[in-house]
């Protein structure tokens, strides 16, 4: 497979000078070209597009307003709505080529602040403005929020997946908004907005960002939720889910009983793992028997918890979704699991004893041994 930092090459830097030659008579597209694509091979994915920003702050007017005019003339002018494999053409600027561009505009474009958010706008639907946007929320997020506010109603979905995307609090690979850290309630009538949105790639995002709420904010996002789903359809049901994957999985009581998860009456009759010693690379297989003990059906969110073992000999809990169940008044069901203790390259696997923990509605109902082989 191609690394992914070549997604920035030489043919991407040679249209973009291309275009922008089109449209600024005076910029050397050769000399552009040259600049950015000197020791080009040698940089990493956002080096590269930091090099291409270099390369517009050299040879693009310093003028901002003038520069601006010049990039929104290179834009494809009817991009395609689904953006995946979207590139540079003759007929302009799309695709990767946009975040070194928009980065440019949230660098140059601060003093030019309804004509950067209008650019940015513009570019949204040819890639995505969710980082570049970000440079306005850390300068002046008030500002920033009132003026986006009018495109939750936009009719492209691009624009309004920026508005709950670049708000986001934690976005990844990006700086946090530490404003928006500290108080989500100021984006929280954006999220409102959207969420009824019928476009799941809209909603999508809208959860993420609540899910990064979540954070910080545990109790808000699940008053939220609470809120949200009252009424819901089965799509606004599935976001508010996705929101609160990571309450539900530390097992937040007001997350949980937004869902119908509450404290549960059941036995449990067996917890047992087939083999208490495995080695990395195997299977950890598991099985489950339980009974109500109540005189009414019990929704019931089951989870399994591995606690790992660290090089200091401690352990640090994991949280694996299982299944979720109806229990019946009085039935009992059986439930096995199959998981792979393998190597994965956000952990490191030591061996010795491990602990495998049930848990219910949030709840820890069992806990058992086995020994992990890393040799």
């Amino acid at each position: 497979m191609e690394p992914f930092k070549n997604l920035f090459n030489k043919a991407l830097v040679q249209g973009m000078a291309t275009h922008f030659a089109r449209h600024d008579k005076k910029l050397d597209q050769k000399a552009f070209a040259r600049f950015v694509l000197k020791d080009f091979d040698k940089l990493e994915l956002k080096e590269r597009s930091n090099k291409i920003v270099e390369g517009m702050a050299k040879y693009l007017p310093d003028n901002f307003p003038a520069a601006a005019k010049i990039m929104l003339a290179s834009l494809h002018p009817d991009p395609p709505d689904d953006l995946y494999g979207i590139a540079v053409t003759d007929a302009g600027l799309a695709g990767w080529a946009i975040m070194p561009m928009g980065e440019y505009v949230g660098l140059y474009g601060q003093q030019d602040f309804d004509l950067s958010l209008n650019l940015l706008k513009e570019m949204t639907s040819r890639f995505t403005s969710e980082s570049a946007i970000r440079h306005f929320f850390l300068e002046n997020p008030k500002k920033t929020l009132k003026a986006i506010k009018p495109w939750t109603k936009d009719k492209n979905r691009h624009v309004r997946r920026l508005v709950s995307e670049g708000s986001r609090p934690l976005l990844p690979w990006s700086p946090k908004i530490q404003t928006f850290v500290e108080d989500p309630s100021l984006i929280l009538p954006l999220l409102e907005a959207l969420r009824h949105d019928g476009e799941e790639y809209v909603r999508r995002s809208v959860a993420n960002n609540l899910n990064d709420i979540a954070k910080h904010h545990p109790d808000l996002v699940a008053e939220t939720a609470t809120h949200w789903l009252k009424g819901a359809s089965k799509d606004e049901q599935r976001m508010v889910r996705h929101a609160c994957r990571t309450l539900l999985k530390q097992g937040h009581q007001g997350a949980l009983s937004a869902f119908g998860y509450g404290d549960v009456s059941l036995t449990v009759d067996s917890f047992d793992i087939q083999a208490n010693a495995i080695s990395l690379g195997q299977h950890l297989i598991f099985d489950l028997e339980l009974t109500s003990s109540s005189d009414q059906d019990q929704p019931l969110m089951i989870d399994f918890v591995i606690h790992h073992r660290k090089a200091n000999g401690s352990t640090t809990p994991k949280v694996f979704k299982w299944k979720t169940i109806n229990l019946k008044s009085g039935a009992t069901v059986s439930a096995q699991k199959k998981h792979a203790i393998k190597p994965i390259t956000t952990r490191v696997y030591y061996s010795g004893e491990h602990f495998l923990e049930l848990q219910i509605n949030g709840q820890s109902m069992a806990k058992v041994t086995f020994d992990l082989d890393c040799s």
